[in-house]
């Protein structure tokens, strides 16, 4: 079997944190919204059924969690430190695709969100 690419996603995990430049940003906080795809070397796992030669999402959404609950002013700020604390921890994950998303942000006027999207790879 020839497998071109492999990914593991996170999709539209919601959290709540408190980034922000605005300083009620960092004292009232806001939903974001994290989506998260990840290319991985699944050559063992598929052969082997076993967890240790896979990346598990779960344990992704643990980094994730964690990185989000840390304020910053920037989201790129705090999707950089995602990016690079996956990179880290996983050395099974060649490329990244995030985009984290903050719902209502505080623009003076109506809007549903505002993100950042990055893409990165080793």
């Amino acid at each position: 079997m020839n497998i071109d690419t492999y990914k593991i996603e996170l999709s539209n995990v919601r959290l709540y944190a408190y980034h922000g430049v605005l300083p009620q940003e960092t004292v009232v906080g806001a939903w974001y919204i994290v989506n998260l795809s990840a290319k991985i070397d699944c050559t063992d796992s598929i052969m082997n059924d076993e967890i240790d030669s896979t990346v598990s999402y779960a344990l992704v959404y643990d980094v994730v969690n964690e990185e989000m609950q840390i304020k910053s002013r920037l989201l790129e700020h705090v999707a950089g430190r995602i990016l690079e604390r996956l990179f880290a921890t996983f050395p099974l994950i060649s490329e990244i695709e995030i985009t984290l998303t903050k719902e209502t942000p505080p623009l003076g006027g109506d809007s549903l969100s505002s993100s950042v999207a990055i893409k990165a790879s080793r």
